[in-house]
């Protein structure tokens, strides 16, 4: 809880004012009593009516004055308070937000909004409770014991008596309830998680009908939560018929021992008066100190929580400033890379290089599990290479600032994520001072223009959060579109094309060919039609490389490539491009051999020692599987 006041600094002021009139509260508190004894003594024993009137208007002055100190602490202790929460909440939140995939995944999705919500509102109460309390209390008590002991020290030894009684109680509660707190949040977790589940799921449970399962779930949760809250209710709720009993019990032993000495002098009246009062004071400051460390503990578990976010050290470090100067030329290049899960004993992806470079379509295809997502997450740094190096324009990822890496990358995820607003809004979201021209031609490439225009308000129609009032295919070309209009030097597809049908598929790829001329393109598919045209596919298996070249090549030369292409075509189709494939090979070798020839003649009629100039150049066609010479 120490390590939080920090969130208190900007406040100081404010603290320091409320301090002053809790002091003043306190203080003229504190007097009542005594011109109280002294009206009693001085004024009613004695029928000195002036003294009466005298000592009255004073004790009303102060009366005012403890109410007005007592306002202006409570306005500014719940003001401090709640702007602490508010400070903490943004601090999390921020932490939260620069964390990379694998800092998240320390804490669930669940306990990371539990910790900004429920702990935080622990904290914050726990919070305005001690700026009220935390000086009010025990000047009260400390005072008031004091001021006790003068008026009447024949009876003094009933403060000790009554104080003892309830720090014994508070003691013995405490010891009962704060191994509970850590429990207690821990099922809020899982209360929030089993919550946030089923709303995410809702569509799964009821395909499956599964609602029953769930509610079991649930309910097991729900109700050993329920459990604890009652326990830890009914050993809280003993409080009260303590303090009822030290508060009557001292009221006994007060009238009993005033009474005796009254006998022998009826003046200490009102010493007996101003005692009562500062002992029932005494009472209470021990009653709101024992409220305050039941209260404590729970909001330091609370608290802890909280910490454990702020004081995450990110298993990812990045620059203040990129190191190198990158390329001009846009390029990606992967040099011997792996990667392993931390704590896991098998690599994901093993021994990886490639290039891709302005202008070019690399594609990645592989089975489930293969590596291709983890493979294209390391380029933003979503996930930190284990071994060798992820180069981004010629620099490594690691050399880069966040800001700086981030905008040269186009990233299109698997699951087309919109956060609630507009439909411009959504696809400005990584460039939110594109011009509406930007935007509309990124629509237009990504194929998401005729249905925007379909919509009531066109770019202007409000998107629920999720993008729940749009489909799937319709979410994921407004995904596309935000990574084109923000016009980055790298595009990546991570089986971003998954929702749409084939037609819409074909007219999407042929579009970005208007500007991947500049761009390097990366594109992670299940379906070979999305990237047979490819500049250069990528097969993965098992976290290797199996097969790199283009899509007739691959069928000939790589077996997991070739099932792949069966497994997605009918028998005659893939008959069909097994020929394509044969009559491919054999053209490129022809070309081949026929470059090596015309090499070897320039040599003879030139000589060995004159640079040799270059055959024909080979240029595929994937459509006619012939070679073309150029």
């Amino acid at each position: 809880m120490l390590k939080l006041f920090r969130f208190l600094k900007p406040y100081w002021w404010q603290t320091l004012i409320l301090l002053i009139a809790t002091t003043a509260q306190v203080y003229t508190t504190l007097r009542l009593p005594a011109l109280m004894a002294n009206i009693i003594n001085n004024g009613i024993v004695p029928g000195n009516i002036d003294y009466i009137w005298q000592e009255g208007l004073s004790m009303i002055i102060l009366a005012a004055i403890s109410a007005v100190a007592a306002l202006v602490s409570s306005i500014f202790s719940a003001r401090v308070g709640t702007c602490f929460a508010r400070d903490i909440r943004a601090a999390i939140f921020q932490k939260v937000i620069n964390y990379n995939i694998l800092d998240v995944q320390d804490f669930s999705t669940a306990s990371l909004l539990t910790r900004t919500t429920n702990d935080v509102n622990q904290v914050q109460a726990v919070m305005i409770m001690m700026l009220m309390m935390m000086v009010r209390a025990p000047l009260f008590c400390i005072i008031s014991v004091v001021m006790a002991i003068q008026t009447a020290p024949d009876m003094s030894w009933i403060i000790l008596v009554g104080a003892g009684a309830i720090l014994g109680s508070v003691i013995l509660i405490m010891s009962l309830v704060v191994p509970k707190f850590k429990i207690f949040q821990t099922l809020v977790d899982k209360i929030t998680l089993l919550t946030r589940e089923n709303l995410t799921g809702l569509r799964v449970v009821r395909a499956f009908n599964n609602e029953k399962l769930e509610k079991q779930k649930f309910d097991k949760t729900n109700s050993t939560l329920t459990k604890l809250l009652i326990f830890i209710d009914k050993i809280l709720e003993l409080q009260n018929p303590i303090i009822n009993i030290v508060f009557n019990g001292t009221t006994l032993l007060c009238s009993w021992i005033g009474i005796s000495l009254l006998t022998k002098d009826f003046a200490y009246l009102g010493n007996m008066t101003a005692f009562a009062e500062y002992t029932t004071h005494v009472m209470i400051s021990f009653l709101m100190m024992s409220m305050l460390f039941v209260m404590l503990p729970r909001a330091n578990v609370s608290a802890h929580r909280i910490n454990e976010v702020l004081s995450k050290s990110s298993k990812m470090t990045w620059k203040d400033k990129t190191d190198k100067i990158p390329e001009v030329i846009p390029s990606v290049e992967f040099k011997n890379v792996d990667f392993a899960y931390p704590k896991a004993e098998e690599k994901v992806l093993d021994n990886i290089s490639f290039k891709v470079s302005a202008g070019e379509t690399t594609a990645f295809i592989g089975s489930t599990g293969s590596g291709k997502s983890t493979l294209i997450n390391l380029i933003p740094r979503f996930y930190e290479a284990t071994e060798g190096e992820v180069l981004v324009n010629g620099v490594n990822v690691k050399d880069y600032d966040r800001k700086d890496l981030i905008s040269r990358i186009g990233f299109v995820p698997q699951k087309g994520i919109l956060f609630a607003g507009s439909v411009k809004s959504n696809i400005k979201f990584g460039a939110p001072n594109a011009s509406d021209e930007q935007m509309r031609k990124a629509a237009r490439i990504a194929q998401a223009e005729n249905f925007i225009e379909k919509l009531p308000e066109k770019y202007n129609h409000h998107i629920a959060q999720g993008g729940t009032n749009v489909s799937g295919g319709q979410k994921q070309r407004l995904a596309i579109a935000r990574a084109i209009c923000k016009n980055p030097d790298i595009l990546v597809f991570d089986d971003s094309f998954s929702a749409l049908d084939m037609k819409t598929d074909a007219k999407l790829r042929s579009a970005l060919k208007e500007i991947t001329g500049s761009t390097a393109v990366l594109i992670v598919a299940q379906r070979v039609s999305t990237i047979k045209d490819a500049d250069q596919i990528i097969v993965l298996n098992d976290g290797k490389m199996v097969g790199k070249g283009k899509h007739l090549e691959l069928i000939n030369s790589c077996k997991v490539y070739r099932e792949i292409v069966k497994s997605q075509l009918s028998d005659k189709e893939f008959k069909a491009e097994l020929k394509l494939a044969e009559k491919y090979t054999t053209n490129y070798k022809t070309a081949t051999g026929n470059r090596a020839k015309s090499s070897a003649t320039y040599k003879t009629l030139h000589g060995s020692d004159v640079e040799t100039k270059s055959g024909p150049t080979v240029r595929s066609n994937h459509l006619s599987g012939e070679a073309e010479y150029v």
